[in-house]
């Protein structure tokens, strides 16, 4: 049996269905382009009837009469005066328009993305914050995470930079290792390359975390406001710490937070351990340290171990005593520096006892300023010499009273090599370079409450000063001003800084071989005087002396080896 074909209507008809259907929707988009006015007056007509009726609502009963005559009276006014009906519907259409304009979409919630990346987050913590005895958990899977999220923001990736988080009264947020566990798991799931901080709320039991601004690398070295006793380490982020300070970034004038470590005889803090990766910024951080305390006017000692000539634009400088490289001079200098830190401490106790003010010369800071010295304890266990770093006993013990300041920087894999005294008398540390929260724990003796990152730039890290709390650190360009690699404008403000070159010393002229007087010379004998105590037995029941001398003497008879590692070493009192 033969087939009927079909309809010519429903075999060739779907061009032109397809055709009428451009032709309507062409027709469409032509009418809504030539009514887009009156669809805009309209609009506009009907917020404006809205918002009049929530008015009439709004207003009470008895002011209802007034407003009506009031109303009318502005009618019959219009009406009234020449072209005023042609004003009035004009204005209206014009307030109509503005208010029926096309506005963009306020935001009111996350979007589908956003939503689905704090679902897998709250997702994520359901088996740290839940356990099977809660009879209403906040956190549970498959469960709403709008109880457990609030505050929450984004950036133009469509990442987490602010988040609070609500979790249960049960939870151990008072241990470390807990808290590790939800910071790893957060930095992990929110992005990671970025730096991250945790607040924890104990009491509110509830924590925030936010994505910190990358401190400002732009800031060099420059006569920074502060007073003598006080040093500018770097600077950290807003509402870390309660002071700013007015400083040049390039040529436009900012305030910002510094990191000030203060020294001297009421110091908590005396003496400074630097640590830190090659190319951290250890060396940079010593040299800020030296320029703003050429600028306060005291003395400065560099023992350089590295011996790659990073300070030498401070050699010859006035107030600066001496710039050692080598293990005998490194020897020499740190046997200097010991004995006069005997030396003020016993001028200063001789003051003391007779009731006077201390000397000029005990009081002028003197900064004694080491890098790297287990590379100079190397070379002195290999020549048989005494370990330079046993000199530093006596300053490091007794600097406080005597204005005597100790800074060492050394790298990571060197730092067992320090002696018990630096890291007992060392209160104020700083860590730099790319390290992990372990390292950072170490040396701070608490982690930060900051995730480090894995690429840092130079002079990045974090600060302790005591007992106080772990602060995030940038010091200020301070290159060597003759590196020709370095930043030009970094280059030019180290080298305003520098105290100008000391004046060599003329030497006196040599007396004559023989000298015949004119007249004869009549030598007058003086009368002879009665021979001084020692110090010994006029002290002989100064505690201070005694300790000076014993510390002394147990420094000279330090031996040059090689102590035995230790670690994590005691941080504070």
């Amino acid at each position: 049996m033969a087939r009927r074909p079909l309809p010519r209507i429903l075999t060739g008809g779907t061009t032109s269905l397809a055709r009428g259907r451009d032709l309507a929707r062409t027709a469409a988009d032509s009418a809504t382009d030539v009514l887009h006015p009156l669809i805009v007056i309209g609009r506009g007509l009907r917020v404006l009837a809205a918002a009049g009726r929530r008015k009439w609502a709004d207003t009470p009963k008895d002011k209802r009469g007034p407003a009506l005559f009031l109303g009318a009276a502005v009618v019959l006014v219009l009406a009234l005066v020449p072209y005023g009906p042609l004003l009035g519907l004009l204005a209206l259409m014009a307030a109509a328009a503005w208010h029926g304009r096309p506005r963009t979409p306020v935001k009111t919630g996350p979007s589908d993305a956003e939503t689905e990346r704090l679902r897998s987050l709250y997702e994520a913590l359901v088996p740290y914050f839940s356990v099977p005895e809660d009879p209403s958990p906040l956190f549970v899977h498959g469960g709403s995470w709008d109880q457990a999220f609030s505050d929450h923001a984004f950036d133009e990736a469509g990442r987490v930079t602010r988040l609070r988080i609500r979790y249960p009264a049960y939870f151990t947020d008072g241990e470390p290792a807990a808290r590790a566990r939800i910071e790893a798991l957060l930095h992990a799931k929110s992005g990671r390359g970025r730096e991250y901080l945790f607040d924890w709320d104990e009491e509110g039991n509830q924590l925030e975390l936010r994505v910190l601004e990358a401190l400002s690398t732009g800031i060099a070295a420059q006569p920074f406001v502060t007073a003598p006793g006080e040093t500018v380490l770097g600077f950290t982020d807003a509402g870390s710490v309660q002071r700013t300070l007015p400083v040049l970034e390039g040529d436009e004038p900012r305030d910002v937070p510094p990191v000030i470590w203060r020294t001297g005889p009421r110091s908590t803090e005396p003496h400074l351990l630097a640590a830190g990766q090659p190319g951290s910024g250890t060396t940079t951080l010593l040299r800020s340290i030296a320029l703003q305390a050429l600028r306060h006017g005291g003395e400065v000692l560099i023992v350089e171990g590295g011996g790659s000539g990073e300070y030498a634009c401070l050699t010859g400088r006035a107030g600066v005593l001496a710039v050692e490289c080598g293990p005998s001079g490194a020897q020499a200098t740190l046997e200097w520096a010991a004995q006069e830190t005997e030396r003020r401490l016993i001028a200063a106790h001789r003051a003391r006892e007779s009731g006077c003010a201390m000397p000029e010369d005990t009081r002028r800071p003197l900064w004694v300023l080491l890098d790297r010295p287990s590379v100079l304890a190397h070379l002195a266990a290999a020549e048989d010499g005494p370990d330079p770093l046993g000199r530093l006993q006596v300053p490091l013990r007794h600097g406080r009273a005597a204005h005597v300041t100790v800074v060492v920087a050394e790298h990571f894999d060197q730092l067992e090599l320090l002696g018990d005294a630096v890291w007992q008398h060392t209160r104020a540390r700083v860590v730099l370079g790319p390290v992990g929260i372990q390292q950072v724990a170490e040396v701070l003796g608490l982690p930060p409450h900051t995730t480090p990152t894995a690429q840092v730039p130079p002079g990045r890290g974090y600060a302790r000063l005591g007992a106080g709390p772990v602060l995030r650190l940038q010091v200020p360009a301070t290159p060597d001003p003759y590196d020709d690699a370095a930043y030009p404008v970094h280059r030019q403000a180290v080298t305003e800084l520098l105290p100008e070159r000391a004046q060599p010393r003329t030497p006196r002229p040599a007396a004559p071989e023989h000298v015949t007087p004119a007249t004869p010379l009549r030598i007058v004998q003086p009368p002879p005087r009665a021979q001084a105590p020692s110090i010994g037995a006029e002290e002989e029941g100064s505690g201070v002396e005694a300790d000076v001398r014993e510390e002394r003497e147990s420094a000279r008879e330090v031996p040059a080896e090689t102590p035995k590692a230790r670690g994590p070493w005691p941080v504070g009192p």
